[in-house]
């Protein structure tokens, strides 16, 4: 059954990526308590697809309240038509300029998701942000990223230009599901995996966090009784950080 070789696949990714990563994650993790205990902002970065990690991150229950959004204009499902968003992710420059409209400065952390890692506004963006002193982490299929070639200038790859790099184990072409009698797989696995590690990273994130007395600057849900209240207080004492409101 088709629908069950799904499951097998994320299950079995999903293990990969905990039995792999857990040291990337929480160097990461690290990275993100030392900029939020320093005064620091956290922003997150996606093209197309790899956008719905920014938004898994952003104004969620559960989530840091100080994960500030770059909006991947012309590159996310809003456009039309939706081939555009193929095309302007590989236009040199773009993702400097989008960088530039964000409120960054030198010792904030930024989150690049790219399954392939190999368009220009993704490493735009990262020799950007390198330029400014930001200190960057990389979400990508290293399978995908190692069996193509880059679409940049330079030649290079967005896990040349990141400080820490996540494997997400999505396979190349992320597709996972043979189907018999179908030339091509079918249902990708880098949202599933590439949502686990944000909220992972999340995860270790407060425990780092707690460790050092700190209060995390974490979302209660607002359909919880007290949730508004809560929420107001903490984006109230976190508003110099957060830049989306």
């Amino acid at each position: 059954m088709s629908a069950a070789s799904y499951f097998e696949q994320a299950l079995r990714a999903l293990q990969n990526v905990r039995d792999t990563q857990a040291d990337a994650i929480r160097s990461a993790s690290g990275l993100l308590a030392d900029a939020i205990v320093s005064g620091r902002s956290l922003y997150s970065f996606g093209a197309s697809h790899s956008f719905i990690l920014t938004e898994e991150m952003v104004y969620r229950a559960g989530g840091l309240m100080l994960v500030n959004p770059i909006y991947p204009h012309g590159m996310n499902l809003s456009v039309r038509p939706l081939t555009l968003t193929s095309r302007l992710e590989r236009v040199p420059g773009l993702g400097a300029e989008l960088l530039a409209g964000a409120a960054v400065k030198a010792g904030d952390v930024l989150i690049l998701t790219s399954v392939s890692g190999r368009n220009a506004v993704i490493i735009d963006m990262a020799i950007a942000a390198k330029d400014k002193g930001l200190k960057t982490i990389g979400i990508v299929s290293k399978d995908y990223c190692s069996r193509v070639t880059s679409r940049h200038p330079s030649g290079k790859k967005l896990p040349d230009f990141c400080e820490i790099i996540v494997d997400n184990c999505a396979p190349y072409g992320d597709a996972a599901v043979a189907v018999k009698g179908f030339s091509e797989k079918v249902a990708p696995l880098s949202t599933v995996t590439g949502c686990a590690i944000v909220n992972a990273m999340v995860a270790e994130t407060v425990a780092l966090l707690v460790q050092r007395g700190i209060e995390p600057p974490v979302f209660m849900s607002a359909n919880r009784d007290g949730g508004d209240a809560y929420n107001a207080r903490l984006l109230d004492e976190n508003r110099g950080r957060i830049h989306y409101l």
